[in-house]
């Protein structure tokens, strides 16, 4: 940060110490956000009373595992290839097994940077099933859906996709709606709220009555949201307010809400960690079912070696990833954080990829 940054990230700090009556808890459900806030150690700067948690803002955390089973399942036939982002590859599913380990053992599983270089793949290897594993909140969502429009269009019959997207506003009212939830307001996702505008949030404030405000990713963006939810609490006004004006308006993207609305449609789903959420997901509608690799490729039975192979593994690891993806639980409260639990080798899925708290945690706070 500049000295003009931090100057004013102090000046944050103490009008919050100021404004702290009473004691507060807010979550961020943003996985970008958590790590910035690790990062510059901005929850270390919250006066007594006040508390910041990390809810299930990163999209590889929470992909369920039904799904990573059945991209292994995939990846493990020769006809076809798996291909995903970056940090699918090392999540591992409820027995441990990951798709970069399939990769090892000879599983065609390649890294794409962007979905339509799937399309690329499907042209150049005619003879061999290109599956797309499709992650993320609403804000790579839009590029998956020009993925799916794309595909239909030039009729690629050896392209199918996995879709694993989640909707975060749904994810935050259940974490509402648990019987022991703490959470008092919430700091927004900027970037979904850039794509989905307000409206749904402003729904939550309503139906919720707590208060949201829609942060940025900078230190000073953060700090300064968190001064506005804090001045409703303490006021006891339940608002939605946008405090990253210069992004987010209350429509969002309009052509990418378009193409959503075309290409997918609500759809339960369970989140990593989470269970099961209403709506929380989204599902290919119409003629796009038709590319999802779920209905054109029969799942394999599992055996029931496998099965209690998977349970013994999900069961001996000690990893409390669950309960941090629901802001139960700070990662160095669990028993295998640096120790048998690293990015190198991770037990569990926020200790994976780079919006993990897990991983964060590990990286600035060890």
């Amino acid at each position: 940060m500049v000295r003009a940054a931090v100057a004013a990230v102090a000046e944050l700090s103490r009008e919050l110490a100021a404004t702290v009556r009473r004691p507060w808890t807010l979550m961020e459900v943003c996985g970008g956000q958590t790590h910035a806030i690790v990062r510059w150690g901005l929850d270390q700067l919250l006066p007594p009373g006040l508390r910041l948690i990390h809810g299930p803002g990163c999209p590889v955390c929470v992909t369920p595992v039904a799904v990573l089973d059945r991209a292994l399942q995939l990846a493990r036939r020769p006809e076809v290839i798996l291909c995903s982002y970056g940090d699918m590859l090392r999540v591992p599913d409820g027995g441990g097994a990951d798709l970069l380990g399939a990769r090892a053992a000879g599983a065609d599983v390649r890294l794409l940077t962007s979905p339509l270089q799937a399309v690329e793949l499907a042209r150049r290897h005619p003879e061999r099933e290109v599956v797309f594993l499709a992650v993320g909140f609403e804000t790579t969502a839009p590029a998956t859906a020009l993925l799916a429009r794309q595909a239909l269009a030039l009729g690629l019959p050896n392209l199918s996709l996995l879709p694993a997207h989640g909707r975060v506003v749904p994810a935050m009212a259940r974490l509402l709606a648990e019987p022991d939830a703490g959470v008092q307001g919430f700091l927004a996702a900027g970037h979904v709220a850039a794509v989905m505008g307000t409206a749904e949030l402003a729904e939550l404030v309503t139906a919720s009555g707590r208060p949201v405000v829609v942060a940025g990713f900078e230190p000073e963006e953060l700090m300064r949201a968190l001064l506005v939810a804090v001045q409703l609490l303490e006021a006891g006004t339940a608002r939605l307010v946008n405090a990253y004006g210069s992004v987010v308006r209350q429509g969002g993207n309009p052509r990418a809400r378009a193409l959503l609305a075309e290409v997918f449609e609500p759809a339960p789903m369970t989140w990593r960690g989470v269970g099961v959420i209403a709506g929380g997901g989204l599902e290919f509608r119409g003629a796009y079912r038709r590319l999802d690799a779920r209905h054109r490729f029969p799942p394999a039975a599992a055996t029931a070696a496998d099965t209690a192979t998977a349970a013994a593994t999900a069961a001996g690891t000690g990893c409390i990833s669950g309960r941090i993806l629901q802001g139960q639980a700070l990662p160095v409260d669990c028993p295998s954080f640096g120790g048998a639990c690293t990015p190198e080798h991770p037990l569990g899925a926020p200790m994976v990829s780079s919006e993990g708290a897990c991983a964060a945690y590990h990286r600035y706070r060890r």
